[in-house]
């Protein structure tokens, strides 16, 4: 049992319901067609197909003497079939949506066809059962015009699944010659290249295992993996990062939210689902800029071995009315379909700016964020979203409620220690680790930098070294690069006081409490004249 044989399921008993329009979103025209010509033979309906180009055809293609191209003239086909005597016809209708634009009302064409959709939406659910007709419009979008969204019942039909894509590599494998067979899938690479698959389309997921096996005579799935990060960055919905190397052990400080994060990453054991424990839903990270929120998303997919989707709500926006949020739905579709994955919403703060605040963008930001806390509080499956956010005081109240997020952590300039250990993992970045460098002397004079200006003083060294005679990095080349630095802790201090003021009480430290000696501007800890 696959979500779209469920789907399926569900129109044939809005067929045998006498649901006379029903819209199905999907661009998956092929693959969504062979389930609802089953769906129509469960409830007792013969299908009949019509687009553009071949106007009415049956399930093998070939053309009947009914209607034509124009959509008039197959609803009114529609509408002498179920006047007549039948037979009960659910009529797949490919190209309609584009005819029924205009519903602003630019078109007169438009307006016709929508009036003839109209009149049989309230004719047909009382045509007597033998001659009973049903009209199911196949559609990117779920936007339908306001004058028929009351008379169609809306259908979002689901990616496949694993159950499914496993059937489609079945499928692929079955189709090739014997001698070739036995070897397509050595040792588990059935179950791993189903697990790389997972997120695609029923078509794209075919595709990516006819070349492997086409390539390499094998299912390979690394190969399905990069053709799956070619598909996601060309439905620019989604965008795929790179994993860093190193994992979590690439992040400085942050011991606190490490631990909890450790913690989390056991959730997802067949032991915790035996238990009981719920998927963790994810964490939102805010805090003063350049201090290690990013890079801790990364880390994390990098550290869980999973993929790492970035949705980028600004590029989702569009100048079309409905299509921002059509888009966001989209992204969030394909999040569920890929199962185990970390989400990232960068900066949200922007994205969502004047959801609140009634801004000047249509309502665009509004709506999205009523469907991303709809999504956050009702998904299902096992992704990880980390949302990170600079100004974290002008965030939604309804995104920080209990139940959208686990934990908000607050992430500080790091301490003495951490500071420490940033600049150790910048070293081992630039490949520099077993430098003679004193950590302790540069976090000294690193007091109130971020992780990043930290991060940066190492290239700066490994420039002046390398003018003067290709050397080994010092400790005075890092304090001189210091030096030159004017700290965001200084020139942002007003702006920084006020975030930290915010997350008094509302988030949780991310690192452990500073050490008393530990003189970073703003943080806790006395400090004394002697």
């Amino acid at each position: 049992m696959t979500k779209s044989t469920d789907a399926a399921a569900d129109v044939a008993a809005l067929l045998r319901a006498r649901h006379a329009l029903v819209w199905v979103t999907t661009r998956e025209e092929a693959r969504v067609e062979r389930y609802i010509v089953e769906a129509a033979a469960a409830a007792g309906y013969v299908p009949l197909c019509w687009d553009v180009g071949q106007g009415v055809t049956d399930l093998a293609g070939r053309s009947l003497p009914i209607g034509g191209a124009d959509p008039s003239e197959v609803l009114e086909a529609v509408r002498e079939r179920a006047t007549d005597d039948g037979p009960p016809g659910v009529w797949i209708l490919r190209d309609l949506a584009p005819w029924l634009e205009g519903w602003h009302g630019q078109s007169a064409s438009g307006t016709a066809v929508r009036r003839r959709l109209r009149n049989l939406a309230r004719m047909l659910p009382g045509t007597p059962r033998d001659r009973a007709q049903a009209i199911i419009v196949l559609s990117p979008s779920g936007d339908a015009p306001p004058d028929l969204a009351c008379h169609a019942t809306f259908v979002d039909w689901p990616m496949p699944d694993r159950a499914e894509i496993a059937g489609i590599l079945d499928a692929a494998i079955a189709g090739l010659p014997n001698e070739l067979r036995a070897a397509a899938a050595p040792n588990g690479a059935r179950d791993q290249a189903v697990d790389a698959a997972v997120g695609l389309s029923g078509e794209e997921a075919s595709s990516c295992f006819a070349r492997s096996l086409v390539k390499l005579r094998r299912i390979d799935p690394a190969t399905v993996a990069a053709e799956k990060r070619r598909v996601i960055a060309r439905e620019r919905v989604l965008e795929w990062c790179e994993p860093i190397a190193g994992g979590i052990e690439a992040v400085g400080g942050l011991e606190v939210l490490k631990s909890w994060l450790a913690a989390r990453r056991g959730a997802y054991t067949p032991a915790a689902r035996a238990y009981g424990l719920p998927a963790p839903k994810g964490v939102l990270l805010g805090g003063i800029p350049g201090c290690g929120k990013s890079l801790t998303a990364k880390a994390i997919a990098t550290a869980w071995g999973v993929p790492l989707l970035r949705v980028d709500l600004g590029g989702l926006k569009s100048k079309y009315v409905g299509e921002s949020l059509s888009n966001l739905r989209r992204a969030f579709a394909v999040i569920q379909a890929i199962g185990r994955c970390v989400v990232w919403f960068d900066e949200i703060e922007k994205s969502l700016a004047g959801a609140t605040s009634g801004a000047s963008d249509g309502g665009v930001a509004s709506d999205a964020l009523g469907s991303i806390l709809s999504w956050m509080q009702e998904r299902q499956g096992e992704a990880f979203v980390i949302a990170t956010a600079n100004d974290v005081d002008s965030l939604p109240a309804e995104l920080l409620r209990k139940g959208h997020f686990d934990e908000i952590f607050w992430i500080d300039v790091p301490t003495l220690a951490e500071r420490a250990q940033v600049l150790t993992a910048a070293l081992r970045a630039h490949g520099r680790g077993d430098a003679p460098i004193s950590l302790e002397a540069v976090a000294l004079v690193t007091n109130g930098y971020t992780g990043a200006e930290i991060a940066a003083l190492v290239p700066d060294a490994l420039f002046v070294a390398f003018a003067d005679g290709a050397r080994q990095i010092t400790t005075d080349d890092l304090i001189a690069a210091a030096g030159r630095v004017v700290p965001l802790s200084k020139t942002a201090a007003e702006k920084i006081a006020r975030l930290r003021r915010w997350a008094e009480g509302r988030a949780r430290l991310a690192s452990a409490a500073p050490d008393v000696s530990d003189t970073t501007t703003g943080r806790s800890g006395r400090i004394i004249d002697l």
